[in-house]
C-alpha cells in the first residue's frame, strides 16, 4: 500500500480465514486503503461515519483460523478468474494477501482431532492472543466468516462455539457474521456476561433478507393483508455446499422468517427453499413470491428477483463489523450491541427489524462512540 502505517494497529481475526468472503474482505481492504477502488458497499464510509472514531482501513492487520490450506493469493487469484474480484486487484495487493496468510493459524476439529473441547479452545485462544502479541496490536475482533453449520444438537460446543469461546477469553470483541450457533450456546451465556466484551450477530443481512427488511414495513405501513410469502434461494460456492444439509438451511431459514414475523406482526404461509447449484459459483439468485390482499380484498401478487455475489456484498459489511466492535470496544462498550442489527438477520438483543428503523439506530450509534472519543 502506498499509504504509511499508522503508529495504533488494530486486529481483525477471521473464523474461515481463507474462504471466499474472508479473501474478498482481506483484498478489498487493501484496495480500498491503497486508493485503487471506492468504498463501495460500505456504510462506514459514508458521512454520518465520519466523526466516529473508527479505526483506519490502513490500521487492520488480518489473521485467522482455517481447516482449509489453500494460501489467500491463491483464493484471491481464483476469486478474479471467476470475476468476483476485479482483474488484476490479486497481483496488487499480492502483499497484503500474504501478510494475512501469513497469519492464518489451522481450526478445527479436523477430521481425527482428539483434542476435547478444553484444549480446543485453549489451542485456539492462544493463536489469537499470539497474534495480538506478536504485532503489537491495541486489540482485535474475532468475525465468523466461516460455511453455516447445523444448529447446535446437545450439549456439545459445536467448531463456532468453541471459537467464540476463544475469543472471549482472548478478551477480544465477537461478531457472528454466520448463522451458527456462535456465542448463542446455552454453556456461553454466563461466559459471555462476564466477559465484558462488545459482540453482534448473527447471520449477516446481505440480500434476500435485505429486501424483506423493506418491503415488510411497507406492507404492514400500508395496510395491506400479506396472505402469503414464499421464497427460493439459488446458490453455489461453500455456502451453497454447505446449505444442502437440511439442517443447515434450517438454521438459516430461522433468521429469514423472523424479519416477517417482527415487521408483519405475525407469520405469513410460506417458506424458503434453498437449492445448491454449483455452477453459480460465489453467485446467488433469490426469488421471492409475495400473495397479499389490498382494498376490498383485492388479491394482488408482488414478485422480486436478487442476483448479486455474496462475497462483494459480505466483504464491505464484515469490515464495517470488524471497525463498529474495534471501536466500541476501545470505547469501552460492553456486551451484545443491539444497535448494530441493520446488519443482521437474526440480530442480538431487542431492537427493530425494519431496516429504517435499524439504520436510525446504526447512526445514533456512531454519534454515541464518537462523542466517546
Amino acid at each position: 500500500m502506498s499509504a504509511s502505517l499508522p503508529r495504533t494497529r488494530v486486529g481483525v481475526w477471521l473464523i474461515g480465514a481463507r474462504g471466499s468472503v474472508a479473501t474478498t474482505a482481506v483484498a478489498g481492504c487493501a484496495a480500498v486503503a491503497a486508493g485503487l477502488h471506492p468504498p463501495t458497499g460500505m456504510v462506514t464510509e459514508t458521512p454520518p461515519f465520519a466523526d466516529s472514531g473508527l479505526p483506519a482501513l490502513t490500521s487492520l492487520v488480518f489473521g485467522g483460523h482455517d481447516t482449509m490450506d489453500c494460501p489467500l493469493p491463491k483464493r484471491a487469484e481464483e476469486l478474479a478468474a471467476g470475476g468476483v474480484l476485479p482483474h488484476g486487484l490479486p497481483a496488487a495487493v499480492a502483499a497484503e494477501l500474504a501478510a494475512a496468510d501469513a497469519e492464518i493459524r489451522p481450526g478445527g476439529p479436523a477430521p481425527g482431532d482428539t483434542r476435547g473441547t478444553e484444549r480446543l479452545i485453549a489451542a485456539f485462544t492462544a493463536d489469537i492472543q499470539d497474534f495480538v502479541r506478536r504485532g503489537g496490536l491495541e486489540r482485535a475482533v474475532v468475525v465468523n466468516v466461516a460455511s453455516t453449520e447445523p444448529a447446535a444438537d446437545g450439549a456439545a460446543l459445536p467448531p463456532s462455539s468453541l471459537y467464540a469461546a476463544a475469543a472471549l477469553r482472548a478478551g477480544c470483541g465477537y461478531v457472528n457474521f454466520t448463522p451458527s450457533t456462535g456465542l448463542h450456546h446455552p454453556a456461553l451465556a454466563a461466559a459471555a456476561a462476564a466477559s465484558g466484551v462488545p459482540y453482534a450477530g448473527r447471520d449477516g443481512k446481505t440480500g434476500q433478507t435485505l429486501l424483506r427488511s423493506v418491503l415488510g414495513p411497507m406492507f404492514a405501513q400500508r395496510a395491506l393483508d400479506v396472505r402469503a410469502w414464499s421464497g427460493t434461494n439459488l446458490l453455489g460456492g461453500g455456502d451453497g455446499a454447505a446449505l444442502a444439509d437440511p439442517a443447515a438451511a434450517a438454521a438459516k431459514n430461522a433468521g429469514k422468517e423472523r424479519v416477517l414475523t417482527d415487521t408483519l406482526g405475525g407469520s405469513p404461509e410460506g417458506e424458503v427453499h434453498i437449492d445448491d447449484v454449483p455452477a453459480l459459483g460465489d453467485w446467488k439468485t433469490a426469488w421471492d413470491h409475495i400473495a397479499f390482499d389490498g382494498f376490498l380484498g383485492t388479491r394482488m401478487v408482488l414478485q422480486t428477483t436478487w442476483q448479486g455475489c455474496d462475497s462483494a456484498l459480505a466483504a464491505p459489511l464484515v469490515l464495517d463489523l470488524a471497525r463498529l466492535t474495534l471501536r466500541a470496544q476501545e470505547s469501552g462498550v460492553r456486551g451484545p450491541l443491539t444497535d448494530l442489527g441493520f446488519y443482521f438477520k437474526d440480530p442480538v438483543g431487542q431492537g427493530p427489524s425494519a431496516l429504517a428503523e435499524q439504520y436510525a439506530a446504526l447512526v445514533r450509534f456512531g454519534r454515541q462512540l464518537g462523542e466517546a472519543a
